[in-house]
């Protein structure tokens, strides 16, 4: 018996059953394609826009950590700076002073060491004489001495015989040529024997036949033409009272050695005293007409002292103006000099009877310049830390209490200490701003706008932030 009917059903049975199955499995990746997805696409476009944050809110606890500090801007001038390395260096023939032997000796005694301060006409050596030449001049100066006197005498009993005629006139005349010309040697005796490093009382005892066989070589006097050289206010590190007016040389190097033979003319101290300094400057030559215009016009130049401790030292009171350029090249580092006077400050202890001088600026020390090239008018000038940049956008932040603002600005010069922003309406002069900590109050504020929270604050027309009313 045959069931054709039954085993079509049964075929068809078995179909519907398989693709149930295979719709069960695959439902989740077909769904989207019989959902309407009208609802959700008009859900996303009517959400608002994400706008990008513009104020903070910080407590007064965050302020302190932060260290902020807020002044009101002000519109002024500024000189755009151009910067240069320099160094400290002696002025040469007047810093250091070389002190020689003035005859050909012996070292006998050694007053000053290395350290040591002098004054002018403080010992330094004693010099056991061994010249042939000062010895005949002492003898010279004696002699010419004697016949003069012996010729003033015979010239006094041959006067009254000249005038009676029991004696020839002429004779007279001789012995007064004759005494002139011994005045003459004697005066040069005394000026040799004065540049050899004798004294006038050492000459007043070759005079009454005395020789002097030692001298004492004493540091020179101060040249009173250095208008340059201030007179050293020396301060006690204990007391911190003014020691007074006094001008002293260091002893810096010593040349000569106890018992050691020294020709005339040899260098037997090196003496300095850093009073008067020079700001030396290292610049390109494509700076130049900068800095001829500033030496011209005597703009003042600000100078950074590097390892410097001003709080120790009493306030600088000079102008550090441009006194000359150099017109020679440096052939390694394609770099000429210019330099600028510095007056020194110093301060001086006691020890072990000794006194000792310290300097606030010493010769090596590096300084940085800032010369100034131009002047700008009519901005807005604040330090480099009140300051923070996004790309091409540049902010400041204007504070009102607790609240930040986030302001744009146009910044039209900016260096290493300070930025100068354009008086373009954006900022309001009056109204406090950030000083520094800028990229941290950048930071507070996108860390604010990512977590969600809202300062609750509105900006008003005039620039003031205030809280919600």
């Amino acid at each position: 018996m045959r069931f054709p009917v039954s085993k079509r059903g049964a075929g068809f049975f078995v179909l519907l059953l398989l693709a149930s199955i295979a719709l069960f499995f695959s439902w989740g990746q077909i769904k989207p394609l019989f959902t309407d997805n009208t609802s959700e696409e008009s859900s996303e476009e009517s959400a608002p826009p994400v706008q990008e944050p513009k104020v903070l809110k910080l407590s007064l606890q965050a302020r302190k950590n932060l260290e902020l500090v807020s002044k009101p801007a002000r519109i002024g001038s500024y000189w755009r700076k151009i910067q240069i390395p320099g160094e400290l260096v002696d002025r040469p023939g007047k810093s250091d002073r070389g002190v020689t032997s003035p005859a050909v000796g012996v070292v006998s005694k050694v007053y000053a060491f290395p350290g040591d301060t002098v004054r002018p006409g403080d010992k330094l050596f004693s010099l056991t004489l061994f010249s042939e030449y000062l010895q005949s001049t002492q003898k010279e100066l004696f002699r010419s001495i004697k016949e003069t006197q012996i010729a003033q005498e015979q010239l006094k009993r041959l006067q009254p015989l000249a005038e009676s005629g029991a004696v020839s006139g002429s004779k007279v005349i001789d012995l007064e040529n004759e005494v002139r010309r011994q005045q003459a040697l004697i005066q040069a005796h005394r000026q040799d024997l004065l540049t050899r490093g004798l004294k006038p009382e050492h000459i007043e005892r070759i005079a009454n036949g005395n020789f002097v066989s030692s001298i004492d070589i004493v540091a020179p006097a101060r040249e009173e033409t250095e208008e340059h050289l201030a007179t050293i206010q020396t301060t006690s590190f204990q007391s911190g009272s003014n020691g007074g007016e006094a001008f002293t040389f260091e002893v810096q190097e010593l040349n000569a050695e106890l018992g050691q033979q020294v020709q005339a003319g040899q260098l037997l101290a090196t003496l300095a005293n850093h009073s008067a300094l020079y700001i030396e400057g290292h610049a390109f030559k494509r700076e130049a007409p900068y800095l001829e215009n500033a030496a011209q016009h005597g703009w003042e130049v600000a100078v950074e002292f590097a390892e410097d401790y001003p709080e120790r030292w009493p306030e600088l009171e000079q102008k550090f103006e441009i006194r000359y350029l150099s017109n020679l090249m440096d052939s390694d580092s394609r770099t000429f000099d210019f330099f600028i006077p510095l007056l020194n400050q110093a301060r001086s202890y006691e020890k072990e009877g000794q006194t000792f001088v310290v300097w606030r600026f010493r010769p090596g020390q590096r300084v940085r310049l800032h010369v100034p090239v131009e002047e700008m008018k009519d901005v807005i000038v604040l330090p480099s830390a009140a300051v923070v940049k996004e790309g091409p956008e540049t902010y400041i932040f204007q504070q009102n209490g607790d609240l930040f603002n986030r302001v744009p600005v146009h910044v039209l010069h900016e260096d290493r200490l300070n930025t100068v922003i354009a008086n373009d309406g954006n900022i309001t002069p009056g109204l406090f701003y950030a000083q520094n900590s800028a990229a941290s109050l950048n930071r507070v504020l996108k860390a604010q706008a990512a977590s969600g929270m809202r300062a609750d604050v509105h900006v008003h027309a005039d620039g003031t932030v205030h809280a919600a009313h």
